[in-house]
Parts: C-alpha cells; structure tokens; sequence
C-alpha cells in the first residue's frame, strides 16, 4: 500500500490549521489532517498512522507539550514538531527533553522553513519505519539460520 504520509497539525486556532493546510496541500501530495482540539487529534492517532505530528505549544485543556507526549506514546516513530507563538526558548528545551521532539518553529514561521521540516521529518520517519523492516527481516533470517544449524548439528551428532 503505498500511500501519500499524513501531516497530522494541531492549533486551537482555525486561520493557522486553514494556513498550514492550505500551503502543504499547494507544495505536496500530504495528507493533511488538521485539528483544533487535541483530544480529537489524539484520537486520530489511536486509529491512523502519521508521518508526521505538528502542534501549538500553547492551547486551551491541553499544552502542546501534553499533547506531543500522548502522540509520543501512541506514535513513537513520528517525528513531532512544535508551533510556538511565544519566542519562548526554555518550552522548546522542555519539549525536546520531554518529548523528544524534532524540531520547533516560531509563529510567524516562514513556509519555506516549515516545508523543508515537515519533508524532513517524513523522510525521517520513512527510513526509521525501514530501518525497523531491515531488523525485523534479519531477525527473521536469523531465526531460520539457527533452525538449519540445529537441524545439521542433530543430524551430524
């Protein structure tokens, strides 16, 4: 199945998620998922697979700290990124400490900026995503290499 990475964005406000959709829709084929409350973002991610996570820092019933730590837990593989309207540096050191995160933009952001971040981030989360396919193939290989090894040790013996 070879299907467009989904942009998952989360802001409590409707002109920044309309902005952001609007201009990833222009410059890629993304699948842009856009929330303004992330409870329901966090329910997408219990069902749906996303390439990529950007939230606000600062929302109402639900930080952006919060939420990329619940996005963490559901999607450990996605890269996370954070909107912050508020040249706050020590949110970004507290979210990249606490979270993990992959990188954090300041509101205003340049577009040119987030699209290079967001390509980034989904090329990251491609080669993690077949990096864990490469280990999971020699596991496999493995298993089968003891398997003959034990066979021709028994009939050997």
């Amino acid at each position: 199945m070879n299907k467009n990475p989904t942009v998952v964005v989360v802001d409590d406000e409707d002109m920044v998620l309309t902005s952001v959709r609007a201009f990833l829709s222009l410059e890629t084929e993304y699948e842009i998922q856009t929330f303004l409350e992330p409870e329901r973002a966090v329910e997408f991610l219990r069902n749906n697979l996303a390439e990529v996570i950007v939230s606000d820092y600062l929302m109402p019933g639900m930080t952006g700290i919060q939420f990329l730590a619940r996005a963490r837990e559901l999607q450990p593989e996605a890269p996370r990124v954070l909107l912050t309207g508020h040249a706050d540096k020590q949110s970004a050191i507290e979210a990249i400490n606490q979270v993990g995160l992959f990188h954090y933009l300041e509101k205003p952001w340049d577009n040119e900026q987030l699209l290079l971040i967001v390509n980034n981030a989904i090329e990251r989360a491609s080669l993690f995503r077949e990096l864990k396919e490469k280990i999971a193939e020699l596991s496999t290989a493995n298993s089968s290499l003891k398997a003959v090894q034990a066979r021709l040790l028994k009939a050997f013996l």
